[in-house]
């Protein structure tokens, strides 16, 4: 008698393989779906884009154009450029005295963040010391701490010690306002570095402070970059500190205090050239500095990601 052999059986039965190719239909489906979402992605970024970009443009329009051009036709580009409104802003409105004052005042906190920051995040990143955690969840936790809460007892404390209206003072407050979100972040860069290259150091002889300022330090440039520009927009933008603090010296206003003060006063006069010439003199090392370090900014926020 003859058997038949099933070929779906048995030694001779045939696998149908476990990923199939996809029809041509599910690809095109697939291929719509990834071209309708990259259509709708960019089209929220080009309105987000828009949404940033046309109001700036405006307020850079506006400085250069006299008070009827702004009235008259507001959104269309400066007859001639006006730099009248300019040299009133700069000097009738003291906007160039305040300028000095946020540029003395934000190099120095600045500077004292970075250091004290990268320093305090090594130290809890890369070694290990009963209250190691404690210390760093205690500079955490300064991040959820409202600046409005302290803004009495703050008064006070700068009262006693004698540090209203001064320099140092502002310095000192800035400082420890930026630490938290300073030591945060870089603590986090710090243990992304290997730690092969630090040993490797200390092998050869250097101490930790060498190690830290010459071989970790450097490595860490793109963290401090960003971690840098964050401060600096921050500090830079800063009204309510100032505010506070600064309440009896008219010559040691920063520019955000000089730009509200010049709104108040060009409101009451009418001199809105000058008030947008103010405006943009505020804006220009905000934008510059993210110009200039847009790139190490990018590579200081993904850089813990890829590695």
């Amino acid at each position: 008698m003859a058997v038949t052999t099933d070929p779906t059986e048995g030694d001779n039965a045939v696998t149908p393989p476990a990923d199939e190719p996809r029809t041509g239909a599910q690809r095109g489906r697939m291929g719509s779906e990834g071209t309708v979402l990259n259509v709708f992605s960019h089209g929220v970024l080009a309105l987000w884009a828009l949404m940033v970009t046309l109001p700036l443009l405006w307020a850079v329009m506006s400085a250069f154009k006299t008070d009827r051009e702004i009235f008259t036709s507001p959104w269309a580009l400066p007859g001639s450029l006006n730099f009248d409104s300019w040299s009133r802003a700069w000097s009738q409105a003291h906007m160039g005295e305040y300028f000095l004052n946020s540029v003395v005042v934000v190099a120095g906190s600045l500077f004292g963040t970075m250091l004290l920051g990268s320093m305090a995040a090594y130290v809890l990143a890369r070694f290990t010391f009963p209250g190691n955690r404690f210390l760093y969840f205690l500079f955490v936790g300064g991040m959820s701490f409202p600046v409005i809460l302290a803004l009495v007892p703050l008064f006070f404390v700068m009262k006693n010690m004698q540090l209203l209206d001064t320099y140092h003072g502002l310095i000192l407050v800035y400082i420890a306002y930026s630490l938290p979100f300073t030591i945060f972040f870089l603590s986090g860069f710090f243990r992304t570095l290997p730690s092969s290259v630090a040993e490797a150091a200390l092998i050869d002889g250097a101490s930790h402070t060498r190690t830290f300022f010459q071989v970790m330090l450097p490595m860490a440039k793109p963290g401090l970059i960003s971690v840098g520009i964050f401060n600096f927009l921050g500090q830079w933008n800063q009204y309510l500190l100032p505010t506070v603090l600064n309440v009896g010296d008219e010559d040691k206003k920063l520019l955000p205090q000089g730009l509200v003060a010049l709104a108040v006063s060009q409101g009451y006069k009418g001199d809105w050239s000058g008030l947008f010439a103010g405006l943009v003199m505020a804006m220009l090392p905000v934008l510059a500095a993210y110009i200039v370090f847009q790139r190490q900014v990018q590579a200081g926020l993904t850089a813990g990601a890829l590695k």
